[in-house]
């Protein structure tokens, strides 16, 4: 594999900085390889090839003469952006047919944040339907493939992110999660991804976005295929705007002063209700025991109100008021649920399964109304029960899914195992997902590192670590 679809953002902007590498080199190498990998992925759904090339021209100009902008971070970085968010000219249809032909006019905050810093986005990728689901598949671009078994999910709603960058194809991605969407793509696609605290980096500029406080539970964050750009790209994310009412300051620690030895770690095995395939287990144990062997306290814990995991995130994001999903289908307006299933009965209906799924399940809640409310109060018991067994300076082990990357449509049956993720958002954690290898059928494993709030470089941390014993990321074999 061509080196440079193997290196972090930091170093290719390294290379272009010190004249090492151009940035149209890299450019053009990253363009190639979504060339040669997009027709049977299809993640990458619309590209700015023709702008991409030219602002990297202009970044290499900049080296030559020595102005200032060559020395921004991610000087001639390219880079791709989930379609949900606003990248001036690209569509930003959120995979919803009743947006076709909506363009963006303008960045969102978080984009523009990464091309200030000198990133250059070279497209948008594949959302699952409203990102509500965790397959990216809609009838707006199609179904997105597995870099490293096409039959398989990429995870959603941030797969075609996760994918790219699995397949080599962009050093990084910008993401979004609310119930698993960065970190279920990365886990499946055997990359980096880090959710932050929540409230740490704005939401604005996505479609949809939340409301109230579960704009702290919606949270933005990159993909990476290296460790080391996750913190580097959160300080370029992290801070206030004024469309998020929810976003604030925060000071961000560095991963470099975090030590191992004396560090608490909680291994966290299932959540007492929906069972963790033996490979993932077996990684998670391997991770424990290297940071014991490091000098890392590692004790096994059990929490008896994850099994309620399901409840307290649908208790918490309801109440937390805005759009119905309803109303978010019909842009707007709330669609006709019976109806609109009766149409999907005949294979015409511009609505996926899970989307009608969701939407019933809403609208069945909506005849008992007082069923979910006590379980907010036991997410609010849950988070400082978390909060005071990690302490300040530890993390808790915890599977990201059941099994890794399933197969297409699998997830439907049960279609609650994302619960694993979603929990952390409505406890508004920071969580980073941790590649670990290969199982036996080539697909990556991994788990989730979860800390305290405010404590994001704690878990970046960790990830850098493991990543030097384990290997992270694992280029796919038999790819173009």
């Amino acid at each position: 594999m061509n080196p440079l679809y193997t290196q972090s953002g930091i170093r290719l902007a390294a290379l272009v900085k010190s004249g090492e590498a151009t940035s149209r080199e890299l450019v053009e190498a990253h363009i190639r390889r979504i060339e040669s990998v997009n027709p049977w992925m299809n993640v990458v759904v619309a590209d700015r090839f023709f702008e991409a090339r030219e602002e990297a021209d202009r970044a290499d100009r900049a080296v030559r003469i020595g102005h200032p902008d060559a020395r921004r971070q991610l000087h001639g970085v390219p880079c791709t952006i989930k379609e949900s968010f606003a990248l001036t000219g690209m569509p930003n249809t959120s995979g919803l047919v009743a947006r076709q032909g909506i363009v963006a006019t303008e960045d969102a905050p978080t984009v523009h944040r990464l091309r200030r810093a000198g990133a250059i986005p070279m497209g948008v990728t594949n959302v699952s339907e409203l990102c509500m689901w965790m397959e990216s598949f809609n009838k707006v671009y199609g179904r997105s493939n597995n870099p490293y078994d096409p039959r398989r999910i990429v995870g959603g709603s941030s797969g075609g992110e996760g994918a790219i960058v699995g397949a080599g194809g962009s050093p990084f991605g910008l993401g979004a999660d609310i119930g698993g969407s960065i970190r279920l793509p990365a886990f499946f696609n055997g990359v980096f991804g880090h959710k932050p605290t929540g409230g740490m980096v704005p939401a604005t500029g996505q479609h949809p976005i939340a409301a109230n406080e579960a704009l702290r539970y919606m949270c933005t964050g990159p993909i990476t295929r290296r460790a080391e750009d996750l913190m580097p790209l959160l300080r370029i994310l992290a801070g206030p705007d004024p469309g998020d009412s929810e976003c604030r300051h925060w000071d961000l620690g560095n991963p470099g002063s975090v030590t191992i030895e004396g560090m608490d770690v909680l291994v966290v095995r299932d959540n007492g209700l929906l069972p963790v395939k033996a490979d993932l287990l077996e990684a998670q144990d391997k991770c424990a025991a290297y940071l014991a062997s490091r000098g890392a306290r590692v004790r096994q814990a059990r929490f008896d109100d994850l099994r309620h995991s399901i409840l307290v995130w649908a208790a918490m994001v309801m109440g937390a008021g805005g759009a119905t999903y309803s109303e978010m289908l019909g842009n707007g307006k709330p669609i006709h649920l019976a109806r609109e299933m009766l149409i999907m009965l005949t294979g015409c209906s511009p609505y996926t399964i899970p989307s009608l799924f969701l939407a019933a399940i809403e609208e069945a809640g909506k005849h008992h109304p007082d069923d979910l409310k006590p379980y907010e109060e036991v997410g609010r018991q849950l988070r400082a029960e978390l909060c005071d067994a990690i302490g300040h300076n530890g993390i808790m082990l915890y599977p990201s899914y059941t099994e890794p990357a399933p197969l297409h449509n699998k997830p439907l049956m049960p279609p609650f195992q994302w619960v694993y993720t979603g929990i952390i958002n409505v406890m508004e954690m920071p969580a980073t997902q941790i590649p670990l290898g290969l199982n036996r059928d080539g697909l990556p494993l991994g788990v989730q590192a979860i800390t305290t709030h405010g404590n994001d470089h704690v878990s970046i941390a960790v990830a850098m670590e493991l990543e030097k014993a384990f290997g992270g990321w694992v280029p796919p074999r038999g790819l173009p």
